[in-house]
Order: structure tokens, then C-alpha cells, then sequence
């Protein structure tokens, strides 16, 4: 799994389309729906982009500790299934929501909370992590 991050409209979206080539695209930004399961895709590499919007629809829908049960519980499904094949590859892109003033709003907090966590178990089960700020990477974590 590898973990692209950065400042919205930082061009994460063209670093991992330059880097990886015939990927299957989900899209939050585009209002594409999470999969129920990813046993169906014909793709070997999946891109999600926009992750963090998915978890404020999470949280929209449960509360903040069912939310993480429920990303984690994604996360783990991910990885099963990148496991599963050898050539098999999963990308996340999100935004970085964590700087900058923190929100008044309680739901606008808990969903900049829940989404660092989110990014925090992202991060420490991804085997290469990128952060990238104005077109450039940053390479913060690279695995074996």
C-alpha cells in the first residue's frame, strides 16, 4: 500500500498518475462510492483519492469511535486483498485537513480528528508513504 498525502490542489493527483500508470480510479471527489468489496476489480492497482471526504461521510453516519472501528476495519480489508496476489497494488491519496485553525464546530473537529488517525494507521501499515507539496514528493516512508 502506499500513502500519497499533501496540501489540497498540490498536484497529488498528477504525481500518482505519472507514477502509476493503468490504475483503477476511485474517486470521492467525483462522488464515486467505496466498494463493498474489491474481490470484483479486474484491475491489479486501485487508486482511492479523496479519502478524507469519505471519512466525514462516515462520521456523518456513525459516531467518532464506530467511524474508526469501521476505517480501520476498511484498512485491514485493503491489505487482504493486496496480499492476496503478488502484482496486486492499492494507493490512497488524501488531502491534509490537519493544518491551519482548529474548527469551533464539534462535527468539524471530530472529522479533522478522525481523519489524522485515519492518516496515522494509513501511514504506519503503508509500506511507502509520500507527502506532496507543489508537484514535488517527498518520500517519508519507504518499506521493503
Amino acid at each position: 500500500m502506499h500513502f500519497v498525502t499533501g496540501g489540497a490542489f498540490n498536484g497529488k493527483k498528477a504525481w500518482v498518475k505519472d507514477n502509476y500508470a493503468c490504475a483503477k480510479w476511485i474517486s470521492f471527489y467525483d462522488g464515486d462510492k467505496l466498494p463493498k468489496t474489491l474481490e470484483n476489480s479486474s484491475s491489479q492497482r486501485i487508486v482511492f483519492e479523496g479519502v478524507e471526504r469519505w471519512t466525514k461521510e462516515s462520521l456523518e453516519k456513525m459516531t467518532i469511535d464506530e467511524a474508526r472501528a469501521h476505517l480501520r476495519n476498511c484498512l485491514d480489508q485493503w491489505l487482504e486483498w493486496e496480499n492476496a496476489k503478488a502484482n496486486r497494488s492499492m494507493i490512497i491519496i488524501g488531502a491534509d485537513i490537519m493544518k491551519g485553525i482548529v474548527p469551533m464546530q464539534k462535527e468539524e473537529r471530530d472529522w479533522r480528528d478522525l481523519t489524522g488517525w485515519f492518516y496515522q494507521d494509513l501511514a504506519r501499515r503503508s509500506k511507502r508513504v509520500d507527502v506532496i507539496w507543489y508537484g514535488i514528493n517527498q518520500t517519508i516512508k519507504m518499506g521493503e
